[in-house]
């Protein structure tokens, strides 16, 4: 798969689930859909945890991104959800972020294998730091 992680956007604070997102974008020739993936967090170098499901999942484009906010987006307390001009927004409806810190991994995963994984690095202007498909 061409999924590829663009941005990666940690919350001030952990209890605004709502402002951490990630940017995902089709690399690819052809449409991609993304149900069923599982999504795995790994931090300081530990085993990876799932976390959670994208389901029913959304479809991408070639060329096409999107913005995943991972909290709940009618949930006033996990702070106010990101808006991007052009670009649909879809909720993983978690109750608490992925990212604690640098060196979190995020890996979204079909079937045990890895499709897409990205390394949070705080110093990088996207926040993206290793990133593998």
């Amino acid at each position: 798969m061409a999924l590829v992680f663009r941005e990666v956007h940690a919350a001030p604070d952990k209890k605004h689930v709502n402002e951490e997102w990630f940017v995902l974008e089709n690399t690819g020739a052809s449409s991609i859909s993304t149900a069923g993936l599982q999504v795995f967090v790994a931090h300081g170098g530990k085993r990876a945890s799932r976390m959670g499901a994208i389901d029913p999942g959304f479809m991408l484009k070639a060329g096409e991104k999107i913005l995943v906010v991972s909290g709940i987006p009618g949930k006033k307390s996990q702070g106010e959800p990101p808006v991007r001009e052009g670009m649909r927004t879809y909720h993983l409806f978690l109750r608490e972020g992925l990212l604690r810190g640098a060196g979190t991994s995020v890996r979204l995963v079909f079937n045990q294998v890895d499709v897409v994984r990205v390394t949070y690095d705080v110093a990088a202007p996207d926040g993206v730091g290793t990133v593998a498909a």
